[in-house]
């Protein structure tokens, strides 16, 4: 016997027992996956439920590409240059890593200019209120600030 006989067997067998009676979504038709089903919907649907991304399927390269896409977007929102610095840093160490021993495609992966990626930082950020300076008056209407200790101009008679 044969291992295809022997499963199909196994499942005969239960059939008979009603190892498969009751069972839920029995005699409920299949879900309808829509006309642009390309037979892999079974695929996404258990990546989602796992709670996995697509892009975990991709070769490595195109994960890193992916990767510095997300990183040049993600770059406005984050809190410092240091912190810019640092996620390149990271990324373009995972990028040659991946160059020692390429492993998937021969797909060219460029690191990320860490410049570009802090002058896009520094490009979204606020620009700073300039403070008024101690000889600039804040507005003409208020009079010039007076020190706390003043002398009487007073001159006294000698």
């Amino acid at each position: 016997m044969d291992f295809s006989s022997w499963i199909d067997q196994q499942i005969e067998e239960a059939a008979r027992r009603g190892a498969f009676d009751g069972l839920p979504g029995a005699g409920k038709p299949l879900p309808n996956r829509g006309e642009s089903d390309d037979g892999l919907a079974w695929l996404r649907e258990k990546l989602h439920k796992e709670g996995v991304g697509v892009d975990e399927l991709l070769p490595a390269p195109l994960k890193l590409r992916k990767q510095a896409e997300r990183l040049s977007e993600a770059v406005p929102a984050m809190r410092s240059e240091q912190q810019v610095r640092d996620a390149v840093a990271e990324l373009n160490q995972r990028i040659m890593d991946w160059r020692r021993i390429p492993v998937g495609p021969d797909i060219y992966v460029r690191l990320v200019d860490e410049e570009a990626m802090v002058g896009k930082w520094r490009a979204a950020q606020p620009e700073p209120e300039a403070a008024p300076h101690a000889d600039q008056r804040v507005t003409e209407s208020e009079p010039p600030p007076r020190g706390r200790w003043r002398r009487s101009r007073r001159r006294t008679p000698r």
